[in-house]
């Protein structure tokens, strides 16, 4: 029988929405991701085995490995033990076992980063019991959780999520020519998430779009090799006309035209007063773009859209890879109308505000 030897820790992690930038992190184009007041939580404590036990009670499910040796994943996305290699191979050593519970309210598989949240949380929880009781930076777990999740995988996804959920706020990330992030703090209202109950295609998604616009950039390059994703201007694309396909052009016109809408919502992100039905209208012509040639939202999505701005909100855009999943709006005023327009639509609502990132709990609820 397994018996604790340690006090309980436990850390949580928030969802995130990605405000401006869908579909731009991995082009190393900016992003303006936001932490929200939806969280997961791993709590637990060192046992006097080897044994790692999770409980799992929100999915009625449980994990169960040894730490001795070597751990082989089972499978894709293994991210319990993706997360222990990582740390392995990062100095971290683990002596005991682990007996842990697992616990969110953030809507599973619909865009808001639930699973790194859920990695995030995961690997500060296992750092602070490693055998070097290290309570790591935020900086620093976004970079495993990445690592974890990600590369570990080879799957097609960014780093955003993962900055996001571990530094928690409004966060400007730069990727080029290197990582940079920069703390925003607009004086942001209330927001209404709607998860549409409709699965998403994270992989089958990133992966088309994300080679589509790689290989154009590419053949441009090749072609001329002052053409940047980040600098070429939508005015400066005429010459590339011959080129490209109907289908290419639209696509390459409508990445940049994001990230200048990215741009563009930062300035007004950092302005002196903040122009709320700007941030508004700028989630709206975003969505548009998204909507129509990245064709990552669905029917269902651009309903529950319509009917919340409709019942009152600024603005708004399906939220994550897509296919599915959730959309929010930017709903300052009345923002449980528009959640009561959203659910009439055929979606789940949540009223969130912006939430801070990962953070050591002290009891059992999430806060």
């Amino acid at each position: 029988m397994r018996t604790s030897i340690e006090k309980q820790i436990r850390v949580s992690a928030p969802g995130r929405i990605c405000l401006f930038g869908e579909h731009q992190d991995y082009l190393q184009l900016p992003v303006i991701p936001c932490a929200i007041s939806l969280r997961v939580a791993v709590g637990g404590v060192r046992t006097d085995g080897r044994d790692v036990s999770l409980d799992l009670p929100d999915i009625g499910s449980g994990e169960l490995f040894s730490l001795n040796g070597a751990l082989d994943y089972v499978g894709g996305r293994d991210y319990f033990r993706s997360a222990v290699n990582v740390l392995r191979r990062s100095g971290f050593t683990f002596s005991g076992g682990l007996d842990c519970v697992v616990h969110g309210n953030i809507p599973i598989n619909s865009g808001t980063s639930s699973s790194s949240a859920l990695e995030v949380a995961w690997i500060s929880f296992l750092a602070q019991m490693s055998d070097q009781r290290r309570a790591i930076t935020p900086l620093e777990c976004a970079r495993y959780a990445y690592e974890a999740e990600v590369v570990e995988f080879g799957e097609p996804g960014g780093m955003m999520d993962h900055y996001s959920t571990a530094l928690g706020g409004i966060i400007a990330l730069d990727f080029h020519p290197s990582l940079r992030h920069e703390a925003l703090h607009p004086p942001l209202k209330t927001f209404v998430l709607g998860d549409s109950g409709e699965p998403k295609e994270t992989v089958q998604i990133l992966s088309r779009v994300k080679h589509r616009i790689l290989a154009i950039a590419h053949q441009l390059r090749d072609h001329d090799h002052v053409f940047s994703l980040h600098t070429t201007t939508t005015g400066d694309l005429v010459p590339y006309g011959g080129l490209l396909s109907r289908d290419e052009a639209e696509l390459l016109h409508a990445t940049l035209r994001n990230r200048d809408i990215t741009s563009e919502a930062r300035l007004v992100l950092k302005g002196a007063e903040l122009d709320h039905r700007k941030v508004g209208t700028l989630l709206t012509e975003h969505q548009g773009i998204l909507r129509d040639v990245l064709e990552i939202s669905t029917p269902k999505i651009d309903r529950m859209i319509d009917a919340a701005i409709q019942a009152g909100a600024y603005g708004g855009k399906i939220n994550g890879s897509g296919g599915g999943g959730c959309m929010f709006v930017y709903a300052p005023e009345e923002p449980e109308r528009v959640a009561e327009a959203i659910e009439s639509a055929g979606g789940k609502a949540f009223v969130v505000t912006v939430d801070e990132g990962m953070r050591n709990e002290e009891g059992d609820a999430l806060h």
